[in-house]
């Protein structure tokens, strides 16, 4: 096998086993979507397996000696010249290097969102755990130890307190 049609069924087989299925199928929520998923699972699937077997091999060499006593040699040489002179044109991916560099950056990008989800994640975590710390230990906490946790509140507390701003 050779040429465009190689090309595509080795995409479709890379395809094929980058697909996570499974993973995707985890997500739906309602019936309809489960059927509708299956169906082009099932598509999906069918196509796969046309482009391994009817565009994977080879065509049959043509049996010119056997037309020849058919149909005669000046016809079938005729045939055989218009044959042999047809080309295919080679597949020419123009496209791919036009948008891979974005499609690469978009990768990095990507990368570097997941970071910040996970880091301010983890922030917001800590946060929850310290409100409900808070919560739980609130109605027995004195002011010292508020303000051991919040040393920024005592310093303004204590700046108001020396400036003689009460808020009014």
């Amino acid at each position: 096998m050779s040429g465009p049609s190689k090309k595509v069924v080795d995409v479709a087989f890379k395809a094929s086993k980058t697909v996570d299925w499974d993973g995707m199928a985890k997500l739906l929520v309602s019936d309809e979507a489960r059927k509708e998923f299956a169906t082009l699972r099932r598509a999906f699937n069918e196509v796969n397996a046309q482009l391994g077997t009817k565009f994977s091999q080879e065509p049959e060499p043509i049996n010119w000696e056997y037309y020849r006593k058919g149909i005669g040699s000046r016809l079938v040489d005729m045939y055989k010249q218009a044959y042999e002179s047809v080309e295919i044109p080679k597949f020419e991916d123009k496209t791919t290097p036009e948008y891979k560099p974005k499609f690469d950056q978009l990768l990095v990008d990507l990368k570097e969102a997941e970071q910040q989800s996970l880091k301010e994640s983890e922030r917001l975590d800590k946060e929850i755990a310290d409100v409900q710390e808070l919560k739980k230990k609130i109605s027995t906490m004195t002011a010292e130890e508020y303000f051991e946790k919040h040393p920024e509140l005592k310093k303004k507390f204590d700046d108001e307190i020396r400036n003689d701003y009460w808020g009014y």
